[in-house]
């Protein structure tokens, strides 16, 4: 999100923004459905370490080269205060296309996801994990939920960004497909209608992505903290090479439509507190009773790829939730200092306006 310095409301100057920046950091950032959100992208990368280290000097590099616009960068679910600005759609012509579809949808204010990309070698390959991986889905969403407070308010839920984007048309947790050709007819019948112009117009929480040769896990908030971030990271791709090669999830799970729905409600309203409805024993389990198991038959796979620091760190989301801290500073302090803690969190080596660690104006105001 971009962020005005002086007030810490959202400023629609994305498209100034990117057309600063040089040729190698723009190679990585692109304009998104709202002009006071860009998005960043890595490279493809082996290794979750690797992918997490370019995020994070992307995120050093766009923070210092905004701050000269009077901006600063931040993360998280959707910006906790009021927006003081209509929200409008950049000049590209996807986001045109996409606010003239949605109409008034479009134009509500601007929701921040994490989309995690993880290979794999062919196209039933990848519908065999989208299959598998939707029923880790509410896990995910409750460990990456990060907001908490909308237009300046608490809102009871520990992830407000999905509620609000959920408005969109063809979102959620998509069905079971048969396999790749299952998939590629219901996707061409909407091309070919004209409901949509290409896939990935299909904004579900989790889609196969063609292009890239990737099942693409779209469903959690985006992370004020790296550290958060390569903690999901792991547990997505260790996830993914579990469910590949020995499988892992329910199957009375993967084809619990209405659970998995009922999951991912209760997982956007309660986050890291959230019970889950298990449909074998019909009972609800919480979730850090399921993470425990999930994360002891993810190790092994964790460590195969290099990630076992990383998966180490998915407890910590879950001992310090983020949507409660937010809560807890705004509390404290109002909402003004959480979104100067998130301008922190993001580049914690920047500057605030007055030239000082953004650490020490927030000790400061509260």
């Amino acid at each position: 999100m971009i962020v005005d310095r002086e007030r810490w409301v959202l400023s629609e100057q994305a498209g100034r923004v990117l057309a600063s920046l040089d040729s190698d950091l723009s190679g990585h950032c692109s304009v998104e459905t709202h002009s006071a959100a860009l998005e960043l992208s890595t490279s493809p990368h082996a290794t979750v370490g690797a992918a997490v280290a370019e995020l994070g000097r992307l995120r050093v590099r766009l923070a210092h080269d905004v701050r000269a616009f009077g901006l600063a960068a931040a993360a998280a679910g959707v910006h906790p205060g009021e927006l003081v600005e209509r929200a409008h759609a950049p000049p590209a012509g996807r986001y045109q296309l996409v606010h003239r579809t949605m109409r008034g949808i479009a134009r509500r204010e601007p929701t921040f996801a994490l989309h995690v990309h993880v290979g794999v070698p062919d196209g039933d390959s990848a519908i065999v994990l989208m299959n598998r991986l939707r029923a880790h889905l509410p896990l995910l969403l409750a460990l990456s939920a990060s907001s908490p407070l909308w237009q300046g308010r608490p809102t009871g839920l520990a992830s407000n960004r999905t509620v609000l984007f959920q408005a969109f048309p063809r979102t959620g947790i998509p069905r079971c497909f048969e396999s790749y050709a299952d998939w590629v007819r219901t996707v061409d019948t909407l091309i070919a209608s004209e409901a949509i112009p290409e896939p990935t117009f299909l904004w579900w929480d989790v889609r196969p992505q063609p292009r890239f040769g990737t099942v693409e896990v779209r469903i959690m908030d985006a992370q004020p903290r790296l550290e958060a971030t390569a903690a999901l990271c792991a547990l997505i791709q260790s996830l993914a090479r579990l469910e590949l090669e020995t499988g892992f999830a329910s199957p009375t799970l993967i084809d619990a439509q209405e659970v998995l729905a009922e999951n991912r409600f209760l997982a956007s309203r309660d986050g890291v507190e959230a019970e889950f409805v298990d449909p074998v024993g019909r009972r609800r389990v919480p979730l850090a009773a399921l993470l425990a198991e999930v994360l002891v038959a993810a190790a092994p796979h964790a460590a195969a790829l290099g990630a076992t620091t990383q998966l180490a760190d998915v407890v910590k989301l879950v001992s310090a939730p983020e949507a409660r801290r937010q809560e807890g500073i705004a509390a404290r302090a109002g909402v003004g200092a959480v979104v100067c803690d998130l301008v922190e969190s993001y580049d914690p080596g920047g500057e605030t306006t007055t030239g000082e660690p953004a650490s020490s104006r927030f000790t400061r105001d509260r």
